[in-house]
This record gives C-alpha cells, sequence and structure tokens, in this order.
C-alpha cells in the first residue's frame, strides 16, 4: 500500500481577518493596602494612555478577548480579580489581596484589554 497524505477538502475562499483593538488603563494606588482586603479602582480613576481620565470601562467582546492586570509591573493571577465594564462613570476593577499580601503606595495598576473583532470575507 502506498502512503497519502489525507487533507481536508475543502471549496471555500473564505478569508478570515482579526483586527484587535487594544486599551491600557493606568492607575496609581494612593497608599498602602494591606492583605485580606478588596481594593476598588472605578473607572473615573483610571487614565488612558493620552493621560485622560477614563469615562468608562470598554466592554469585553464575548469569546474574542483577553485582559491582563499588572501591579507594581507584575503580571497577577487571574482569580485575585474582577473586571466590570459599563457605561459613562460605571465600571470597575476590584483586586482581592490575599492574606499576607499588599500593594504599597505608589504603586502603578495597569489593565490591559484586548478585543478582537473577525471579519469573514473573501
Amino acid at each position: 500500500m502506498t502512503l497519502k497524505i489525507i487533507g481536508l477538502a475543502s471549496n471555500t475562499d473564505q478569508i478570515i481577518s482579526t483586527s484587535p483593538s487594544v486599551t491600557r488603563l493606568f492607575h496609581k494606588v494612593p497608599e498602602t493596602i494591606k492583605g485580606m482586603s478588596t481594593y476598588k479602582i472605578g473607572a473615573n480613576d483610571f487614565l488612558n494612555d493620552l493621560g485622560e481620565v477614563v469615562e468608562h470601562l470598554p466592554e469585553l467582546n464575548l469569546n474574542n478577548n483577553y485582559f491582563h492586570v499588572f501591579v507594581n509591573g507584575v503580571l497577577q493571577m487571574d482569580d485575585i480579580f474582577a473586571y466590570t465594564a459599563g457605561e459613562q462613570g460605571i465600571g470597575s476593577l476590584i483586586i482581592s489581596i490575599p492574606e499576607e499580601s499588599q500593594i504599597s503606595a505608589g504603586s502603578p495598576v495597569v489593565v490591559e484589554i484586548v478585543n478582537f473583532h473577525p471579519k469573514i470575507g473573501s
């Protein structure tokens, strides 16, 4: 028997393109926050890439997004924060500070949000 390459039969000329939109948000912690507490950062407490106050936190495209949270330049574990998008003046990032941890005064908190906008074309 002769060896063969088995492949999928496809008669499509469709092209899928993804256009990401990236949003970065910046916040400076005003005072030290000790463990076993939560720290809430409202939409208006963030600055954008232009240094302007953020009016609302962007929505996340269902199944087409990811976001990262950095505290003092270090990527944080997924289970210690909750992101809530919202309209003007609404939305927040809540960070749960574990026992024996703290966020020092002056530490930057950076949120990077990437939403993908897939389009099918030919």
